[in-house]
């Protein structure tokens, strides 16, 4: 049995010991607190018309994002409605959880170790989408790359937006953070 008090993340561990010092040294920041780190991690499946036609869609989509974060997901609802789809206000449409602490790094280091190398055809992501705050967006076509989903129970494959969220003032630092959390960057 794990023994939770006394657990570190991997990747918060080699955050602490390494990639600290590393970028202290590659920017030259003369305080602790420049360094940047990771915020949190944001993640959404939006169902769209399927969840319209199926409210055990958007339920199913939100189970299935539970057990990918390892924490309860919520339904992001319809703001407006939306007759010629037959959307209604407040209608369950997805769902989206947002991770921080421990689940956050735990949940970087199995999307960077496992779900990437899953991927069919997989050449690395882009190393442009950042937003010019040192934010970094990236989706997945497919949810099923995460282990914890059996291939075999899933009705429906949803794609998956996943946004990292630093401290990082510039993209330059953003990139160099999560090439040290070895993200597998195309360019």
């Amino acid at each position: 049995m794990l023994d939770t008090a006394n657990y570190t993340p991997r990747l918060k561990a080699a955050y602490k010991d390494s990639i600290r010092a590393a970028l202290k040294e590659e920017f030259g920041y003369k305080n602790d607190m420049q360094i940047p780190r990771l915020d949190k991690i944001v993640l959404n499946i939006g169902c769209g018309a399927e969840a319209v036609r199926d409210s055990k869609k958007a339920k199913s989509a939100i189970e299935d994002l539970t057990k990918i974060a390892g924490q309860q997901a919520v339904g992001t609802k319809a703001r407006k409605s939306h007759a010629p789809f037959r959307l209604r206000e407040g209608m369950i449409i997805g769902a989206k959880v947002t991770l921080r602490g421990d689940r956050m790094y735990e949940f970087l280091d199995r999307l960077i170790t496992i779900a990437m190398p899953r991927i069919r055809d997989f050449r690395g992501v882009s190393g442009t989408s950042f937003d010019g705050r040192g934010n970094y967006a990236t989706g997945l076509k497919e949810h099923i790359v995460f282990p914890e989903i059996d291939f075999d129970k899933v009705d429906e494959n949803w794609g998956m937006d996943i946004v990292i969220a630093t401290t990082a003032e510039t993209d330059a630092e953003a990139k160099s953070l999560l090439k040290h959390f070895n993200m597998p960057f195309n360019s």
